[in-house]
């Protein structure tokens, strides 16, 4: 799906050589600051290589048109961004970006009830807990239906049992949908419990810590 060849990002990332496969669940671990989510950004496009090269399955990530390529790879960053209005303008938020068909409020809905959001599609989003403008934003990333989702610490504003059912949720829409999930996690429980694979990123350097 992803390959980095000798990708370097100024002095935060050196990968001489990393491949992420498709239709598998990657987890990203290490220490605050080895440079996780910026990989997630250069997988994204968001930034660029200083050196190197990305490719995306087989094709040059920088021949590759950054709106084309969003609407494939879909990124949630560990801030969650909430826009002014509803939830369910929300939710339908990224849909309206991508121009893809609006579903009906039902299945707005169940996408709450996947991410156990226990509120009304006509509550005021910005009024929302961060740990439930969080769980929104995944049911906003969730319904555009993406091949590839890069999650950047998905629970982070999360109890302990709500993010194991999240994350639950979230890995088992990956593999019933053939999807493929790259996701960075500071937890070492739900890394080894839900991962196909496990990178430990360390001062910027990749070690493989499990292959399932």
């Amino acid at each position: 799906m992803f390959e980095l060849q000798g990708v370097k990002f100024k002095h935060i990332i050196d990968l001489p050589s990393l491949k992420i496969q498709k239709n598998k669940i990657t987890t990203l671990v290490g220490e605050s600051g080895g440079g996780k989510t910026t990989i997630l950004k250069l997988l994204n496009k968001m930034i660029s290589p200083t050196e190197g090269k990305i490719l995306f399955q087989g094709k040059p990530l920088d021949e590759i048109d950054s709106i084309t390529h969003r609407r494939q790879v879909t990124m949630l960053s560990q801030t969650p961004i909430v826009f002014e209005g509803n939830i369910k303008d929300n939710l339908l938020a990224g849909l309206k970006f991508q121009d893809k068909e609006f579903p009906d409020d039902d299945c707005l809905k169940e996408i709450l009830r996947k991410v156990q959001l226990n509120k009304n599609l006509d509550d005021d989003a910005e009024l929302l807990s961060g740990g439930e403008k969080q769980r929104l934003s995944l049911g906003r990333i969730l319904l555009l239906d993406s091949p590839v989702y890069l999650l950047d610490e998905p629970s982070s504003a999360l109890d302990d049992s709500t993010e194991d059912l999240i994350i639950q949720m979230i890995t088992k829409f990956v593999k019933e949908n053939n999807k493929t999930l790259i996701m960075v996690t500071h937890s070492k429980e739900i890394a080894n419990k839900y991962s196909d694979t496990i990178i430990k990123i360390n001062k910027g350097k990749h070690k493989m810590e499990g292959d399932i």
